[in-house]
């Protein structure tokens, strides 16, 4: 990247205050664009989804992954459900959606209260061998008795597709029967995964990001307190990918420390290090062991920090700063916070980061963690906060004493309660 006539500004520049102005190409389309990161996290789609409560769990990190990009699990999350949710991410299917899968059996309130944990809001009926019986939409829920079980509102004819099937022929079948999903079986006809219409699309356009054993990846982060080489190392054995050392303020000793800590472990996994803003902090924890660098410190829309503590730094001029000097030392940059619109995604990678993390922006999906709340008027929303808010503090410190809780609950810099449209 370079600035027009070469004039490069003497003040900070927000994501807001850029253009891209285009120049002559040989790319006939942006089906010929390819967006891989070079920073050894495997994306296919530079796009990271932010260790956020509210965002990012299992159902966020598998369907990500399977359109090329990579979740960061919270450090809050205890090691033991980090290893057992890394165990489900690898063990879902690569290309298929995974199915809210159900017995004839279960009754239209259990439905009710699993069907929108998916995006394609329908249940798959499966027998005692997993093989598919009938299929509910979610409009087969509405209106209806809630003890009454699946069996007596299932269409029992659904749509079997066989593993592998061509995703134009997967396409002209659903759109052929009016179908919204079909549901995907292996050779002895039991229940892998299921496939819309759109995700028959999806599936030619994108590439998973996969280990190399053929697995989604995942990312899992970790906080500068306590034993981090211990969760690390727990990390590490169950599966995680990527490790992100994840503080506020990175550019400080106890960050170093963690970093040293981990490389003393002996870990091979890509390690990401963060927030921070400068070219010095680069330096710095590159030198402590880290292979890329998290840039952003207040940009994000459920972060207070810059109207709380004044610090910050305009977002494209940190990326630009930050990108320059780590690759200088052969390292990488994410650009962690600020998105507000799709381009700002394209200046953060003309800046220089590999990936770019996006955290409230996937709050209000069927993915993220959270359950599905309806305002007065009926529409589905999400709540989401800041993972420095005081919502955020009292969940992270539930488990230490009343009167340290109350030291912490007295800072706050993030946004404790927000509600995130479900986008229909």
């Amino acid at each position: 990247m370079r600035f027009l006539h070469n004039i490069k500004p003497t003040y900070d520049l927000t994501y807001d205050d850029v253009f891209m102005i285009p120049s002559k190409s040989d790319i006939p389309s942006r089906f010929d664009v390819d967006l891989s990161s070079d920073d050894g996290t495997g994306t296919s789609v530079p796009i990271v989804v932010a260790n956020m409560t509210a965002v990012a769990g299992k159902r966020m990190a598998e369907t990500v992954a399977r359109r090329g990009g990579l979740v960061c699990l919270p450090q809050d999350i205890p090691s033991d459900i980090v290893a057992s949710t890394t165990a489900k991410i690898k063990a879902a299917h690569t290309v298929y959606d995974t199915p809210v899968k159900m017995r004839a059996t279960d009754t239209v309130a259990a439905g009710l209260s699993l069907i929108n944990k998916r995006a394609h809001r329908a249940i798959i009926v499966v027998d005692e061998q997993d093989h598919p019986i009938g299929v509910v939409p979610e409009s087969a829920l509405r209106g209806v008795d809630h003890f009454a079980q699946l069996h007596t509102i299932m269409d029992p004819k659904p749509l079997t597709l066989p593993e592998g099937i061509d995703p134009i022929k997967a396409y002209e079948q659903l759109c052929k029967e009016h179908l919204s999903l079909g549901a995907i079986v292996d050779k002895d006809n039991r229940l892998l995964g299921v496939l819309t219409a759109k995700g028959s699309v999806r599936s030619t356009i994108y590439r998973p990001n996969v280990d190399a054993n053929g697995k989604l990846r995942v990312a899992a982060a970790v906080g500068i307190n306590g034993d981090v080489a211990q969760r690390a190392q727990h990390l590490v054995t169950s599966g995680v990918d990527v490790l992100v050392v994840d503080t506020a303020h990175g550019h400080q000793e106890k960050t170093c420390d963690a970093l040293r800590a981990i490389r003393a472990t002996g870990i091979d996994v890509p390690v990401v290090a963060g927030n921070i803003i400068t070219a010095q902090a680069v330096s710095d924890l590159v030198a402590a062991g880290a292979d890329i660098l998290k840039v952003g410190i207040g940009p994000g829309a459920m972060c207070t920090t810059r109207m709380a503590t004044g610090v910050g730094r305009p977002q494209f001029s940190a990326v630009l700063e930050c990108a320059e000097r780590a690759h200088q030392l052969g390292k990488h940059v994410w650009a962690d916070g600020g998105v507000r619109h799709p381009r700002d995604v394209a200046l953060a990678l003309a800046a220089g980061a590999s990936n770019v993390m996006i955290g409230s922006w996937l709050a209000g999906t069927y993915e993220s963690p959270g359950d599905i709340v309806y305002d007065g008027e009926g529409r589905p929303y999400k709540e989401n906060f800041g993972m420095a808010s005081r919502r955020a503090v009292r969940n992270r410190n539930a488990q230490t004493g009343s009167f340290e809780r109350a030291r912490k609950l007295l800072f706050e810099e993030g946004i404790s309660t927000s509600r995130m449209y479900l986008d229909p």
